[in-house]
């Protein structure tokens, strides 16, 4: 916990500097959300194709999923949701012709959720 999913487009993988992302996503994860710098956990899943609207071409999107624990605020995970937006703008470079769409939702881990580590 946290767990984080990044769907991006493929267009974007040479503009978008996913490690440097990644360590800063994490430091605001610990910094607002109160998470073990440890306990961050992040995976990239570039996404081939992408349709927005009625449209194929000329459009890239990043989402990015954070789901944590139960007991954050809901100005917490609003808070979070911001900041990691402004965190997308600064790791994804323009890419000329394409029209980036960016998301980020924070979830609560249902009750079921468990891990370990070997």
């Amino acid at each position: 916990m946290p767990q984080i999913t990044v769907d991006y487009s493929e267009p974007l993988a040479e503009a978008f500097d996913r490690r440097a992302f990644a360590l800063a996503l994490h430091e605001e994860v610990v910094a607002t959300a109160k998470a073990k710098p440890e306990a961050c956990k992040t995976q990239f899943r570039r996404t081939e194709d992408t349709t927005v609207g009625a449209e194929s071409e000329g459009h890239a999107v990043v989402h990015v999923w954070i789901g944590m624990l139960t007991g954050r605020t809901t100005e917490t995970k609003n808070q979070l949701t911001e900041a990691v937006l402004e965190l997308v703008r600064t790791h994804v470079k323009p890419v000329e012709g394409l029209a980036l769409h960016a998301s980020v939702e924070v979830r609560e881990l249902d009750d079921s959720y468990r891990k370990f580590d070997a």
